[in-house]
């Protein structure tokens, strides 16, 4: 007996939208011989409906202006919010859901914010809230984590999660850019949006991680107190001595469990060239996962762009259609994770990276020694950098790597230093993968 076809609803019509367009038009046959049905979309929610688009959609598809009316349509079985925001989506997500209706959506920042309480809409519901997409785009990281190392404890995930902050430090790091200057150029070819706040300043990573981080624990970990750094005040000098060491400079999120306890954080950090990760350019995406059974298992591809985060979007879509009344939102049988026992960010355990800019006279290096020393902290290496060409050669770079130290010491060292006198500008601090 043939299956009914499965009716998608598509609220929002852009890049990643029309993206799955095509690859349902160019797939078709390969989709239903996978699933035993073919999958049709019967209507579409833009916000103007006479704007010309890219990609045609099949002669009979409805369009539509209020994705509202999504939720409440008879001929659509599963729900794709592929707007953005968390508004409109959280109350068109938690309409759908309420009606009975599976959700498939790329928006990490409103699960985010808002997963708790949409994935236990879903489970008393009955119903399926899956979100492949809305983590690095093409690689398939939420289905890894939620059933191909679920019999793992995760021990760690470190990631490059987003792919605009990625093509800005790897411009800076190859041509020897500014910021300023890699980010126009990010803007140009359409990798960093006009307001780039979210990507640059370490949110949409941070959005991602906790996602990641409820996957591999089951644990929520609340938003608001993950320590987000960004990578907007990152300096060529800075990436120019990092290469010094053999090293890069990557934003990375980064969760792992430390006595129990999950240590996390999204972070511009320094990374050996000898790690995989070192050697992720441009605007791709990679996740390494360490699991106590499996061992280190490292995914890698496009983050983002209308085709590979649209192949993701099908992917949740096709499993809904497979896992049918018993979906696996969470990958844990409660919808509602209990709160992550969370190491005090303080106590947060790495070596450091620091550049003092100083005066060029006796006794300063004793001086930084003594006050690194002073907060436990152990010098690996100390160099001072003498730049012949700089207008005040009194004034002269200092750079220290130092073996692993406690968040709590670098910041008491960094108060003692920045009260010395021959300290002549805001010390530099990175953390070391």
């Amino acid at each position: 007996m043939t299956k009914p076809p499965l009716r998608l609803g598509l609220a929002g019509f852009g890049t990643v939208g029309q993206g799955l367009v095509q690859i349902l038009g160019s797939n078709s046959a390969w989709v239903e011989r996978r699933l035993g049905r073919k999958v049709a979309i019967s209507a579409v929610a833009v916000r103007d409906a006479s704007k010309p688009r890219g990609v045609a959609l099949h002669q009979g598809t409805a369009l539509l202006t209020d994705p509202l009316a999504l939720a409440e349509r008879e001929d659509v079985d599963i729900v794709v919010e592929l707007m953005g925001g968390t508004a409109a989506a959280r109350q068109l997500i938690t309409m759908a859901l309420s009606a009975g209706k599976h959700v498939v959506t790329a928006n990490k920042h409103l699960l985010a914010e808002h997963g708790q309480e949409l994935f236990a809409l879903a489970g008393e519901k009955k119903v399926g809230l899956y979100y492949e997409a809305s983590v690095c785009g093409a690689i398939p990281i939420v289905a890894t984590l939620r059933e191909s190392l679920a019999g793992n404890h995760i021990l760690a995930v470190t990631g490059i999660l987003n792919g605009t902050s990625n093509y800005i430090l790897s411009r800076m790091t190859a041509k020897g850019l500014s910021y300023d200057q890699a980010l126009r150029k990010a803007q140009k070819k359409g990798y960093a949006e006009a307001d780039p706040y979210l990507d640059v300043e370490g949110f949409d990573a941070a959005h991602k991680l906790i996602m990641l981080i409820r996957l591999a624990h089951g644990r929520h970990y609340p938003l608001a107190q993950l320590p987000v750094m960004g990578i907007s005040s990152i300096s060529p000098q800075d990436i120019a001595y990092a290469r010094e060491f053999g090293c890069q400079i990557k934003l990375i999120g980064q969760a792992q469990v430390v006595d129990g306890r999950i240590s996390a954080g999204v972070h511009p950090m320094i990374l050996s060239d000898a790690y995989l990760l070192a050697q992720v350019h441009g605007a791709f995406n990679a996740v390494r996962v360490v699991g106590d059974a499996c061992g280190a298992v490292m995914l890698y591809g496009q983050g983002a762009g209308g085709l590979p985060t649209g192949s993701a979007v099908l992917a949740d879509i096709m499993g809904l259609a497979r896992d049918g009344c018993a979906p696996n939102n969470t990958g844990f049988p409660e919808q509602v994770l209990p709160l992550a026992d969370i190491l005090p960010p303080d106590q947060e355990t790495t070596p450091r990276y620091f550049r003092f800019t100083v005066e060029d006279k006796p006794g300063v290096l004793a001086g930084l020694a003594g006050a690194l020393g002073a907060h436990d902290i152990s010098i690996h290496q100390m160099v001072q950098k003498v730049d012949p060409q700089a207008p005040d050669t009194s004034v002269v770079p200092i750079v220290v790597m130092t073996h692993a130290a406690r968040q709590k010491d670098v910041l008491g060292a960094l108060a003692q230093i920045k009260s010395f006198s021959f300290n002549k500008a805001e010390p530099v601090h990175l953390r070391v993968l």
